[in-house]
């Protein structure tokens, strides 16, 4: 079906060129959807996981999509300093800055959560729900990783 203009109007929007800010939106909108559903599914799945409610799930899934990604920006930064120096202790300092971020934002992100949340979210287990936590975590960017390469694929 033809519009006045010659488009098809049953054609997807998606068919459209897009810009870079439309792209990065889709990228982080797919990216806290991708974390929800890991979410939610932890929620239903186990009793480690305790969300009020699917706006709460929301709220946390886009909390998390954020932090996640200052801690790979930092970790990233710093990374680029140490691998600019040369010796033993910048590789040392390098892989040692990097478990630092990477675990240490594990305990802001619980922490933030906890801040904003606390009454509305519990994470359940070893050292206050810091291992599920994590497992979460690992679980969003496998999801996350293996979706990108499917749609990459598609091309």
């Amino acid at each position: 079906m033809m519009t006045t203009n010659g488009t098809d109007i049953l054609a997807p929007a998606a068919a459209q060129p897009i810009s870079n800010n439309q792209a990065l939106f889709l990228r982080y909108f797919t990216a806290i959807l991708i974390d929800l559903v890991v979410l939610n599914l932890f929620v239903e799945y186990s009793d480690l996981v305790v969300i009020d409610s699917f706006t709460v799930t929301i709220f946390v899934a886009a909390l998390l999509q954020v932090l996640l990604k200052l801690t790979i920006a930092l970790e990233h930064k710093l990374a680029e300093f140490w691998n600019a120096r040369e010796g033993g202790l910048a590789r040392f300092m390098r892989y040692f800055t990097a478990w630092l971020v990477l675990f240490g934002s594990k305990l802001v992100i619980l922490e933030a959560i906890n801040i904003l949340f606390g009454d509305y979210i519990d994470f359940v287990g070893r050292f206050d729900g810091l291992v599920v936590l994590i497992a979460i975590i690992v679980v969003m960017l496998l999801a996350e990783d293996l979706i990108v390469r499917f749609y990459r694929r598609l091309a």
